[in-house]
């Protein structure tokens, strides 16, 4: 059976990688060749991904963090395949944050499509290295020799195991990964198979470590009273009260900083004590006063009638531009028009935020629940005043993410108690700290205007909107989305549409913005996939029909041509093309898959919607059931290429997921803000879908593929929305445009 092992990490000099205890493999990755810094398993030196004990056992590195989606499993079943190990002997170890690993930030549904080509080359290394050995213990020539299933073989009928040949091959130098030949497909082993995930069992019988299970001698527990405004400061507190409870060690009063955000610390004050729950008990009688700020007057449902306004009322700053729109709608036979909202969104994983930090001997330890270990490094790095290779990041397991946990504001947290209080600190945020302190997913207006022929095909498409974009985390003056942003469905819509022009308005920000499961794929797909519906409807078309004519030819598409510079998910148009070929074939699968068109009773109806986004086509559908204004989801069906598959079990789940979440998000996700502070606190008002709010049938299917990998936890999630509210119009003749939709039925 597999296991899984968190290491610690130590300084090794050999950068040769040479050990006598096993085989070390080195690689070309996205990052430096060798690692000074290694991990460490069970005394025998690591470097990068792999090593092999003289027992047999196959060590490979985890460096992405695992939250459920099962890549703690896929990248590891990449290697042992190239390798020709046997799953059984793999014992898979969590790497540490480290920069010669390449990337560590598990989110833009990445890991798999970065890391596949080179998780391959680190096996089929491994493996050559291994029969290089056997070769030159037979003096044979290495021709003569293959791998299978743990073992090496001579064409003679020779014979050793890998474990025998661990301490010879760790002698030899290692290959040019350019000059290795990797697997045909129809050799792989585990690559396309369901593995189940290696800690599959761990996880079902609790033993298992996530943010809060970590503890350390003599440790406190801290619970921070924050501000409710960005921005807002401290004017005053009762230290005095909250120190007359009973274990409580220490008050500790955390200072903000000037905007932007970035990854920094709230302004707000902390409660340590010997437990959580007399943290928490003892911040209750803080009776904190705050100065709000120039931000204390916010008021979100104001804000966004501002920003439909903007949208509705006239240009903004054009992003992408073909023929002549405004003629092309004046000569219409036909014009449909749409405004369309959504509401901020709380990311809300099941786990809340936790860190531990642990000031000693000129170093910061940390255990977090992160999905960026090394953005986590180099913030606590800044915070303290240290150099980044002082700090020395431990990654749990992770509760869920979405994308929350890639902000590493309550490491930071952590780290400065720490460093107060001079003991090692856990900082634990309860779900009213998740829900009222997050970096929220932006809310969104957009506005459209559609011309179409007297054959009703689509001759003009005219779209606005106006979001608050997350580079004002990072950069205060930002205000407006930048093409980056819009790469993500608003500008890059695949329509051969001959007259188009995209725009975008001011948007300023008044809380922190964050990334969340899908980011502005999750309006932008609302605001196309639904007024693709509308357009449909007003020329009287088969909405699927009408998508696919629409879509046009099948070609590649580049915008560059119309002034858009669109960013393909940071790879390059020549390796992941944007094919319309592509996009149509997951539509046409979905409407083969369910009865589409078929006869209904009143109140019930089918809705569909697509979209490209991180490199996979995705389509769902979504059958709803409306009885005395009852809102409730019958069906779910989704159809997704992503290329290249490894465990296809995990992609079934990852877009079952992804189903739920965006069901969730469309049904009730909603965060208001009320001068300044967020109204939502907890599950009570701001719900996630219970069982009994979930479809009896959810399916997912995936077309093979032989393209390169893309991405997976993420496409999922932005047909879902639209999907469901064309399915609304469909049973009930009612257009929904202002999202989510309890504010219009009960669900």
């Amino acid at each position: 059976m597999n296991t899984i092992t968190t290491l610690s990490r130590r300084r090794f000099l050999a950068l040769t990688g040479v050990a006598s205890s096993g085989l070390v493999l080195m690689g070309s990755i996205p990052g430096t060749v060798l690692a000074s810094v290694l991990d460490e398993a069970e005394g025998a030196p690591l470097n990068l991904f792999v090593s092999l004990k003289t027992d047999g056992t196959v060590e490979i590195i985890a460096h992405r963090s695992e939250m459920g989606t099962g890549i703690r499993t896929s990248l590891p079943q990449v290697v042992a395949d190239e390798m020709e190990a046997d799953w059984t002997r793999v014992h898979v170890i969590q790497g540490l944050a480290n920069a010669d690993y390449g990337s560590q930030n598990t989110d833009g549904s990445r890991s798999i499509r970065n890391f596949y080509q080179v998780m391959r080359q680190m096996g089929s290394a491994a493996q050559a290295m291994l029969r290089q050995a056997a070769a030159n213990t037979w003096a044979a020539d290495v021709r003569d020799v293959s791998a299978q299933q743990h073992r090496v073989h001579h064409r003679d009928g020779r014979s050793m195991g890998f474990g025998e040949l661990a301490t010879a091959a760790a002698t030899l130098p290692l290959p040019d990964l350019n000059t290795l030949t990797l697997k045909d497909p129809s050799e792989f082993r585990y690559i396309g198979k369901s593995v189940p995930i290696v800690d599959l069992d761990d996880m079902c019988s609790g033993n298992t470590t996530y943010g809060a299970d970590v503890r350390i001698p003599d440790m406190l527990f801290a619970s921070i009273e924050r501000t409710p405004t960005l921005q807002g400061k401290v004017k005053s507190y009762n230290e005095a009260a909250a120190l007359k409870l009973p274990g409580v060690v220490k008050v500790v009063k955390i200072g903000g900083t000037a905007l932007p955000s970035s990854f920094h610390a709230l302004e707000g004050v902390a409660v340590l004590a010997t437990d959580t729950y007399t943290a928490l008990s003892a911040r209750d009688s803080l009776d904190v006063q705050w100065n709000g700020g120039q931000h204390a007057t916010f008021d979100s449902e104001r804000y966004l009638d501002t920003l439909a306004e903007r949208v509705s009322s006239g240009p903004g700053k054009v992003a992408r531009e073909r023929g002549d729109t405004d003629k092309a709608l004046a000569s219409a036979a036909k014009t449909v028009e749409a405004n369309y909202r959504t509401p901020y969104l709380a990311h809300a994983p099941m786990e809340p935020p936790v860190a531990t930090a642990h000031i000693h001997d000129d170093i910061c330890e940390v255990w977090a629940c992160t999905q960026t270990p090394q953005a986590t490094q180099r913030a606590v790095a800044e915070a303290l005043d240290l150099d980044v290779s002082r700090v020395k990041v431990h990654v749990t397991l992770l509760g869920g993410g979405f994308g929350r946990k890639s902000k590493p504001d309550y490491s930071v947290e952590a780290a400065l108690l720490a460093r107060a209080s001079g003991k090692p600190v856990q900082v634990v945020w309860s779900r009213e700290d998740d829900v009222e302190h997050d970096y929220y997913h932006s809310c969104s207006a957009q506005y459209y205007q559609g011309g179409l022929d007297q054959d009703g095909a689509l001759t003009a498409w005219l779209a606005r909107e106006a979001t608050p974009p997350i580079r004002s985390t990072f950069d205060r003056d930002a205000n407006i989305q930048d093409d980056g942003a819009l790469n993500m469905t608003f500008g890059s819509i695949p329509f051969s549409v001959p007259n188009l022009r995209l725009e975008s308005h001011v948007a300023e920000t008044q809380v922190r913005i964050g990334w969340l499961r899908s980011v502005f794929n999750i309006p932008y797909a609302i605001g196309v996939g639904c007024f693709m519906d509308e357009l449909a409807h007003a020329a009287g078309r088969d909405s699927v029909e009408f998508w696919l004519d629409t879509i046009g030819e099948d070609r590649h598409l580049d915008f560059a041509p119309e002034g858009f510079k669109f960013g393909n998910y940071g790879r390059s148009l020549k390796e992941y093309p944007y094919d319309t070929a592509r996009l149509k074939g997951v539509i046409r699968q979905l409407r083969d898959s369910i009865p589409w068109g078929e006869a209904l009773p009143e109140g019930e109806g089918w809705g569909i919607s697509a979209a490209r986004s991180f490199l996979s086509y995705v389509a769902v559908a979504s059958k709803v059931k409306i009885v005395e204004g009852r809102l409730t989801v019958t069906e779910m069906h989704c159809v997704i290429d992503a290329g290249t598959v490894v465990n296809p079990d995990r992609v079934h789940a990852q877009i079952e997921g992804a189903m739920i979440f965006g069901l969730s998000l469309a049904m009730m996700g909603n965060i208001d803000f009320k001068r300044g502070a967020a109204v939502q606190s907890n599950f009570h008002d701001y719900p996630v879908a219970r069982i009994n709010q979930t479809p009896a049938v959810i399916k997912s299917h995936i077309i093979p593929s032989d393209a390169l990998p893309a991405g997976v936890g993420e496409p999922g999630v932005p047909p879902v929305a639209p999907s469901i509210a064309n399915a609304i119009f469909a049973a009930s003749g009612q257009r929904i445009r202002d999202f989510p939709f309890n504010r219009h039925f009960n669900v």
